[in-house]
């Protein structure tokens, strides 16, 4: 109310004047005088203060209070049963305390209204007990709020109550609603072990600096909605044991809720929380969604539990789900995150997802993403799954290239859904000191990329910075590799599945628990086809061999001329049966010019037969023969290796 306005009831009007403070004294009439309290004389004072007993109704709203006449009034009222002063109804509504108002230990039997009241010094209410109801709404606390300990046997109300200092309301009890909405915290705010019995509202509340609900018990119905919290929030160990709402809720600095329970439903729709949120080792009983939400830093549901089916849909930089447990179904729908999944439980389907485009909301308006307005895109990466069941997980549309699966158990199970990607080796030919190396490219591990660029003499393009690689070397990778091509075959990937046996293979190559026989022809392998994978590989050696068949054919194979026949036989005297002997003389081996090219057409076609396993029909010396012979044995293989390769690609 104005104060150019005379309030509604019977006021003192004490220095009125007519023209400049119209009203004057604000405070109401002491009954059966025509003054308040604050102007009664010392004797009338006195009188009235006398006639006052413990549990007395008091009205002195308006009336401004000094402290030795707060104190007066609490002497008249002072019951030796609760050692305090003891208020019957109270009505201080509109009131001014100068000083320190000392309400401490006091205990009001009725309604205490303290509506519109101004407290410019410390508010002292401190193990107070209000067996009615507590009225504070728009009151204005200049000092620090003193309710440490008190006891609302009623309902509590503070809507837009003011306050400029700290407000103490740790371990205090109400037993009915306590309502804040409004109500402004400039300073610290401390809720600790409070204990709320029936619904507990705080909408649009601005806690500008710390707010303390560690510990704190909400048995009813909970809301938060269109907060303000400052510098940092503490929810840890808080219980709620109703549903709580803190839909737009804005979190400008980091925001704990370790330990938090949440036996009711937990909404966090369109929050946005400008700093790290921590919701370690919390509860979810009924939870069946969480956001969507923002998070410009990370967010951490480590050792957290949900009991219950959930849809969780975060917009944030990180989400660390370590150890994190589901008993139920589960969807993780995120956006511009990165995910460490390592250790988590799950016992039923869990689904992580990239959302393309922006989150819903209720009203079918888009959440607001400003936070990211400079990232690249909104591409969900996967960390880790170190120590994960992979059976019953599905993973969306997500980035790969960084994540760790060594200790992933069933990973020969995992789905892979969408558009995924993994890292891949380097490109382009790279230099090991002077000799020129070049890597085909293929999906690889991040775990396979920090081994190799740790290696001696390692070539550059190897990423040797992932993040909790350790030790893991080709003996851990090789069974990484094998469950993954054994996920993509199950998948109908064949070609995909392609790049993870190879992956396998060289593991096993340079694993040092493989036999050196085995090392040894699995390089062989490796060098003349990429176990089996690379056509251009065996193709280049097929051409290889078969133009050194035709050198050595043409230089040692070939016959210097084409062998004469000759026909020897007997005519018998009397005539009869001629039996004729045909020989051929044994090829000779060449003398003269070797390199032409009507023998480089004959030992081609020697060739050319020799990789279809079939025989020229040629004249060929002894070295020919046994050229001929290796080559019919060497290069169907080489063949046969480039077919494989092509087939492996194509597969479906």
């Amino acid at each position: 109310m104005s104060t150019s306005e005379p309030p509604t009831w019977w006021h003192c009007a004490h220095g009125a004047d007519p023209v400049a403070d119209p009203v004057g004294c604000r405070g109401v009439r002491v009954f059966g005088y025509t003054a308040c309290l604050a102007h009664l004389s010392d004797a009338d004072r006195d009188a009235y203060l006398a006639s006052l007993q413990p549990g007395a109704e008091i009205d002195h709203q308006g009336t401004t209070f000094t402290e030795s006449l707060l104190m007066l009034l609490r002497i008249a009222l002072y019951d030796r049963a609760t050692a305090g002063a003891r208020f019957g109804e109270a009505r201080f509504e509109e009131a001014t305390f100068e000083g320190d108002s000392g309400f401490s230990s006091a205990v009001f039997d009725g309604d205490a209204q303290f509506d519109g009241t101004t407290f410019e010094g410390e508010a002292q209410f401190s193990g107070a007990t209000f067996k009615g109801e507590a009225q504070f709404s728009e009151a204005t606390f200049k000092g620090s709020a003193q309710f440490s300990e008190a006891t609302f046997k009623g309902n509590a109300h503070f809507d837009t109550a003011a306050f400029d200092g700290n407000a103490q309301f740790d371990t205090a009890v109400v037993e009915g609603d306590a309502r804040f909405d409004g109500a402004s915290f400039e300073g610290e705010a401390w809720f600790d072990s409070a204990t709320i019995g029936g619904d507990a509202r705080f909408d649009a509340v601005n806690f500008r600096s710390i707010a303390m609900f560690s510990l704190a018990t909400f048995k009813a119905y909970t809301r938060f909605n269109s907060a303000t919290f400052g510098d940092y929030t503490q929810f840890g160990a808080a219980s709620f044991a109703n549903d709580v709402s803190f839909e737009s809720v804005i979190f400008e600095g980091d925001a704990e809720f370790g330990a938090a329970t949440f036996k009711g439903d937990a909404e966090f729709d369109e929050v946005n929380f400008g700093g790290n949120a921590q919701f370690d080792s919390a509860t979810f009983v009924k939870a069946g969604r969480l956001g969507p939400l923002v998070c410009a830093g990370r967010m951490s549901l480590s050792g957290a539990a949900f009991v219950a089916p959930v849809t969780l849909s975060f917009a944030a930089r990180r989400l660390e789900c370590r150890r994190t447990r589901w008993s139920a179904t589960a969807e993780i729908r995120l956006r511009y995150t990165t995910v460490d999944f390592a250790h988590a439980v799950f016992e039923y389907p869990l689904t992580i997802a990239a959302e393309p485009d922006p989150f819903v909301l209720r009203d079918r308006s888009d959440l607001a993403e400003t936070t990211f307005a400079g990232a690249p895109g909104p591409e969900v990466r996967v960390a880790s799954l170190r120590g994960v069941d992979a059976a019953h997980l599905v993973l969306a549309d997500v980035d790969l290239s960084g994540c760790l699966f060594t200790g992933t158990l069933h990973l020969d199970q995992l789905r892979l859904e969408g558009a995924w990607t993994f890292d891949t080796a380097p490109s382009s030919v790279r230099w090991r000191r002077w000799l020129p190396v070049r890597f085909t490219e293929r999906r690889v591990l991040a775990e396979e990329h920090h081994w190799r660029a740790s290696q001696p003499g390692a070539v550059q393009g190897w990423n040797v910075a992932v993040l909790g690689a350790g030790r893991a070397g080709p003996v851990q990778l090789a069974p990484v590799y094998r469950a993954l091509r054994k996920a993509f075959e199950d998948g109908k990937h064949e070609p995909g599945a392609a790049d993870f046996y190879y992956g396998e293979m060289e593991m096993r190559r340079h694993a040092d628990d493989i036999p050196r026989g085995e090392r040894g022809l699995l390089t062989a392998y490796w060098a003349l086809s990429g176990y089996g994978l690379r056509a251009s590989r065996a193709l280049a050696w097929l051409g290889v061999g078969m133009l050194v068949t035709i050198v050595l054919l043409m230089a040692f194979g070939l016959a210097q001329d084409t062998p004469n026949q000759t026909a020897t036989g007997t005519v018998p005297a009397g005539g009869g049966k001629v039996t004729f002997e045909i020989d051929k003389d044994d090829p000779q081996n060449p003398t003269g010019d070797r390199f032409t090219g009507e023998r480089f057409e004959k030992a081609l076609n020697v060739t050319l037969n020799s990789v279809v396993f079939r025989s020229s029909g040629q004249d060929l010396t002894t070295a020919g023969t046994y050229i001929e012979m290796t080559s019919r044995l060497t290069e169907p293989v080489l063949l046969g290796l480039a077919v494989l390769a092509v087939r492996n690609r194509v597969k479906r």
